[in-house]
Order: structure tokens, then C-alpha cells, then sequence
């Protein structure tokens, strides 16, 4: 687990397989992912994309997301579809995110 200096931002990697027996990469966060820790995912998730496979973000435990985390997650999904063999996924969605996602309209970007 990592957390940043004078941040409420934690998050765990496990690795494990999916169904289907393929690797897959979960990163759960906790806390709140806003402009003092964005870079913070970036930094974690980005070389997991490099790597290629399945990425799930579990954010049954985010509590509170801001512009600034949005759009690193949104960085993110754009990194990984442009680097093909990567799936980047959200998983356990809080009303509160799920929402959100869908009045920026980027429910449906995660859904792909």
C-alpha cells in the first residue's frame, strides 16, 4: 500500500487471473483521488499499461473523486487504448463516481 504525503489517497496492487485464467492487474484505491494526488495513479498505472494485459481499478473504496483525478483516469483509458493489448477497467463503482462518469459523459468510455 502507498500513500502520498498529506493525502487521503491509498491504494493496494494484487495480482491475480481473471476467469478465463489471463493475468489481471487490480489496483484498489482508497481515499480521495483529487489534484494533490493525480499524478500518484498516473505513476502507478501507467507502467502496468506498458506492460500490456487486463488493468481493473477497483474504486469500491474512493471516496470522493475531483476533475483532476477524472482526467487522470481518463489519460489513462486513452493510454491504454492507444496502446492496444492493454484493457483498462473501473470495477465497483460508487454512486457517487458512477454519477460522475455519467454526466461527463464518460460511462460509456469505461464500459468499452
Amino acid at each position: 500500500m502507498s500513500t502520498a504525503p498529506g493525502t487521503a489517497f491509498q491504494y493496494e496492487i494484487e495480482q491475480t487471473k481473471d476467469a478465463n485464467d489471463f493475468n489481471l492487474t487490480i489496483v484498489k484505491c482508497q481515499g480521495k483521488l483529487t489534484s494533490e494526488n493525480a499524478d500518484e495513479i498516473r505513476k502507478v498505472v501507467h507502467p502496468l499499461i506498458l506492460r500490456g494485459g487486463r488493468i481493473a481499478l477497483d474504486f469500491a473504496d474512493l471516496q470522493y473523486l475531483d476533475s483532476s483525478g477524472l482526467g487522470a483516469i481518463v489519460g489513462l483509458k486513452v493510454s491504454a487504448i492507444s496502446r492496444g493489448l492493454c484493457v483498462l477497467e473501473l470495477r465497483n463503482l460508487t454512486p457517487r463516481v458512477k454519477e460522475l462518469l455519467r454526466i461527463t459523459n464518460l460511462l460509456q468510455l469505461f464500459s468499452s
